[in-house]
């Protein structure tokens, strides 16, 4: 057993981190200053997007894109249930209706036939999540997209760095939110950004995130001198600080380098538990590049004689800091509430039962890695029937 606790994820930062946020601290801007826009810059040129607009967090992003996208009452926006409630949670602010779609079974992402399916009159938007950071379909979700003239909003809190069809996954859809929370690919401590091709979602984003006040002299209906601004709708305080950008720009620099590297822990997973028939390693879509947010590991329960929460808590007790994500949406006491029924979306309440998430982050040493597979397969063969 490890002498120390392993956690599923974990932040990456080094010196170059460091003094770049020491030089904002030292400097004149600490809130919305230029590394705002240098951040927002060097995202939408990474991902190959037009414009980009930095949030405090990708839940605030999503519902930012949510109110550009012009949701409103009752509309419907189709989302996965195997995703973290944010997805969703976002709809609801603008006062919209979340329908949940199943989930493809080799994959775990929605299934476009599936979201087919939920289509109605009152569908104003997809709400695709790429879940571990494999893209999910997009072609078929376009196709459905533009014959029933949808906007799509790409939940990407875990592809940042993923390719569709060697496209960087970032400026294929109307918008695309990446999240910035420490388990992600890079940090900024809480954060979350949209990139968009579309200089309307852009302008509605940025007035958005700042109160739904614009200083724009194209907007406003009056001028009364340099110094005028007008409130146009009621927006909200998503305004991401100079700090963190400064943090989201030194971290994208390693980028390519912490996506390797988790690349490479995979790979080591697959070649260890690829022959265990008590677990399923991830399948890999040929479409797709996945830049591998999670690593989830399905148990097959049939082979062993206790459930999931004794495997996980087994493990646990190792040190070994598994996860399960995510618990389906629509089985939450509040979305309860609200009406969705379990039972509903029988994959998706399948695979929540049989899966656990295991530590992955660039941070991990060899021994960490040789410690997580040695103590899965101790688990496993100590379980089995």
């Amino acid at each position: 057993m490890r002498d120390t606790y392993l956690p599923y994820g974990k932040q990456m930062l080094d010196d170059a981190d460091i003094e770049a946020v020491v030089n904002v601290l030292k400097g004149d801007y600490l809130t919305t200053g230029p590394m705002i826009k240098q951040f927002e810059e060097r995202m939408a040129k990474y991902v190959g997007a037009q414009y980009a607009v930095a949030f405090t967090n990708g839940t605030a992003a999503l519902h930012g894109a949510c109110f550009a996208a012009g949701i409103g009452e009752d509309d419907e926006v189709i989302t996965s249930p195997i995703t973290f409630a944010a997805s969703a949670n976002c709809v609801l602010y603008q006062g919209g209706i979340v329908v949940f779609a199943d989930i493809d079974q080799q994959t775990y992402n929605i299934d476009p036939t599936e979201i087919e399916k939920k289509i109605t009159s009152k569908t104003k938007a997809i709400i695709p999540v790429h879940f571990t950071g494999q893209p999910v379909q997009l072609d078929a979700i376009h196709r459905l997209a533009k014959e029933h003239n949808l906007v799509v909003i790409e939940d990407a809190a875990h592809a940042l760095g993923a390719t569709y069809q060697g496209e960087k996954i970032g400026a294929l859809s109307d918008m695309t939110m990446f999240s910035f929370h420490p388990v992600k690919h890079i940090t900024t401590g809480e954060g979350g950004i949209i990139t968009t091709n579309s200089k309307e979602y852009y302008e509605k984003l940025m007035q958005f995130r700042s109160h739904g006040i614009t200083r724009n002299s194209n907007l406003l209906t009056e001028n009364h001198g340099p110094w005028y601004y007008d409130m146009q709708f009621l927006g909200y305080n998503y305004r991401m600080t100079d700090i963190q950008a400064a943090l989201g720009c030194s971290q994208l620099d390693k980028l390519g380098s912490f996506v390797k590297r988790r690349k490479e822990i995979v790979a080591a997973y697959n070649e260890a538990f690829s022959d265990l028939l008590e677990v399923q390693t991830p399948y890999q879509h040929i479409d797709t590049d996945s830049s591998w947010h999670l690593y989830i590991l399905k148990l097959n329960l049939d082979t062993l004689s206790v459930s999931r929460k004794e495997v996980f808590e087994e493990l646990h007790k190792m040190n070994i800091g598994v996860n399960v994500h995510y618990i389906p949406v629509h089985t939450l006491s509040y979305y309860q509430e609200l009406g969705y029924k379990r039972g509903s979306l029988p994959k998706s309440e399948q695979m929540y039962e049989e899966i656990i998430s295991l530590p992955l982050f660039p941070l991990m040493q060899e021994q960490d890695i040789q410690d997580v597979i040695d103590t899965v397969k101790y688990v496993i063969k100590k379980v089995k029937k």
